[in-house]
């Protein structure tokens, strides 16, 4: 797909979407520290400004970016790897958009796929500098809101589902990328299987460590309004079943956040590992 990867011009604010935004994040019941990290970000070519757990605004004049990311490693180089992961996000993605700006062409495949690769050599060199950060590897999911497209990178077992206010379908965008994921898309297991496998929680793909190099999944996707996104950590999706998932984002209710009620829910479910959820709508 040839497009640019960022909207330069500005959108009549009457035109252009509003997204509001969730985040919510949970230690959980057994773990010390929260390796999981989250980022709300809005960004045109001459500002950006980090976003709070909850928010609106329009798309009008800038663009957004939401990730989750899920760290490992020893002692706290978990924290420090998905830390590090969403420190680039604020500096590599907004320096797409100045270079569309004054006119450099970028695809956004290239753009992404720019982004975590960096964010790959950064995480490998404090590896090598640093014994306490030695092996530390983070997940990253990330979606990109331009006022037209949709445009998300993702690495590791972190996922992004869409809910289709038209269909009413909620659909994983994303591939875990473990061999346990593999086989429950090619059928060869059951969801239940899947979600009871001693081996469901090792990667095939994760940003840092020994990784020299890294492909992500890359894609854009179209959205209307109404539509919601979930970026998860697999702590979420360890305690909760898509069907209980589904129930939380179609709830409407004032001063209901679904992002913290969809953390508490998988903690209390499950709670052996840290939980994170971020929930996008286009209002």
């Amino acid at each position: 797909m040839g497009t640019k990867a960022a909207s330069t011009k500005t959108m009549p604010a009457n035109q252009a979407p509003s997204l509001e935004w969730f985040g919510w994040t949970d230690v959980g019941r057994v773990r010390k520290n929260n390796e999981d990290a989250f980022l709300g970000l809005r960004f045109d070519a001459q500002e950006m400004h980090v976003l709070g757990k909850h928010g609106e605004a329009s798309l009008a004049q800038y663009d957004m970016t939401f990730a989750v990311c899920d760290g490992m490693g020893g002692a706290k180089a978990g924290e420090y790897a998905s830390q590090i992961a969403v420190s680039k996000i604020t500096t590599l993605l907004p320096r797409a958009f100045q270079d569309t700006a004054r006119g450099l062409d970028a695809d956004f495949q290239d753009v992404l796929a720019e982004l975590y690769t960096q964010v790959n050599r950064a995480l490998m060199y404090l590896g090598w500098a640093y014994e306490e950060c030695h092996g530390m590897q983070t997940t990253m999911s990330l979606c990109w809101f331009t006022p037209n497209w949709m445009y998300f990178g993702h690495v590791g077992d972190t996922r992004i589902y869409r809910w289709s206010a038209e269909s009413g379908e909620l659909k994983q965008l994303t591939a875990d990328d473990t061999h346990v994921g593999w086989l429950l898309r090619s059928g060869k297991i059951t969801d239940y299987e899947a979600r009871t496998h001693p081996r469901r929680n090792v990667l095939q793909k994760a940003l840092g460590g020994e990784n020299h190099y890294v492909d992500p999944q890359v894609g854009a996707v179209g959205y209307s309004r109404g539509d919601i996104f979930l970026l998860c950590s697999d702590g979420l999706t360890e305690g909760l079943y898509e069907h209980h998932i589904l129930d939380v984002l179609r709830a409407d209710q004032a001063g209901f956040n679904p992002a913290k009620v969809l953390v508490e829910s998988a903690v209390k479910a499950d709670g052996r590992d840290n939980s994170t959820a971020v929930v996008v709508r286009v209002t």
